[in-house]
């Protein structure tokens, strides 16, 4: 298989594991009131922009049933973690340019820009949702829920973030995770819980060991 098209298909399977986000908007302490005025997609927008870290634990579901589980560490700008459950030889770190997914196992090393797919929502929450995102009809009083997928990269795939409401987190939303739709039709949900916000995160955080042999 050509180099590119393994890169492609691997980054697919990686990205469609692992995934965050978040600054700016509506105050902490809005009044719930205020919040009626904006619609669930400029919520959603102004949620993943007030945020500047975020730790989190995650599980992951694909199409098969198989969970994984690990820790998501997020830092703007644009430096994601997601560690997974120990057993388990793949991690994924953002850099704020890229997405790099290590596979130890077979000691690779993949890199994917970030602006490459919607999944850039969460390490860089700059990008405007309103023209790669949609609302769902799944959105109701209790959760906010978005389509996201861009029609410049439509190999990325299809991500559906998930947000409850919540009076105590930024604009009156919390993440609660996501699932990714692949070209494939394969399907991967992530969920969120322990949600911590606008907490201390160190940048040795985002440090990975590069499995690669180093050549002479």
């Amino acid at each position: 298989m050509p180099a590119s098209s393994w890169g492609l298909r691997r980054a697919g399977f990686l990205l469609s594991k692992a995934a965050c986000a978040f600054a700016l908007g509506i105050p902490l302490a809005a009044p719930v009131l205020a919040l009626a005025q904006f619609s669930p997609m400029v919520q959603a927008q102004q949620h993943l922009r007030a945020v500047d870290t975020m730790t989190a634990q995650f599980t992951q579901v694909n199409r098969n049933g198989r969970s994984l589980a690990g820790e998501l560490t997020l830092k703007r700008p644009g430096k994601v973690r997601f560690q997974y459950q120990s057993g388990v030889p793949l991690l994924v770190v953002g850099d704020g340019n890229s997405l790099i997914m290590i596979d130890y196992k077979v000691r690779q090393v993949l890199r994917v820009p970030v602006s490459s797919s919607p999944l850039s929502a969460l390490p860089d929450p700059s990008k405007d949702l309103s023209r790669v995102a949609r609302l769902s009809p799944l959105t109701n009083r209790d959760k906010v829920v978005l389509e996201v997928r861009d029609p410049k990269h439509p190999e990325s795939g299809t991500f559906t973030f998930s947000f409850s409401r919540s009076q105590t987190s930024p604009a009156g939303l919390m993440l609660e995770g996501w699932t990714v739709l692949d070209t494939q039709g394969n399907r991967t949900t992530v969920h969120l819980t322990g949600q911590r916000l606008n907490g201390v995160v160190s940048d040795k955080a985002f440090t990975w060991n590069d499995p690669r042999p180093r050549s002479r």
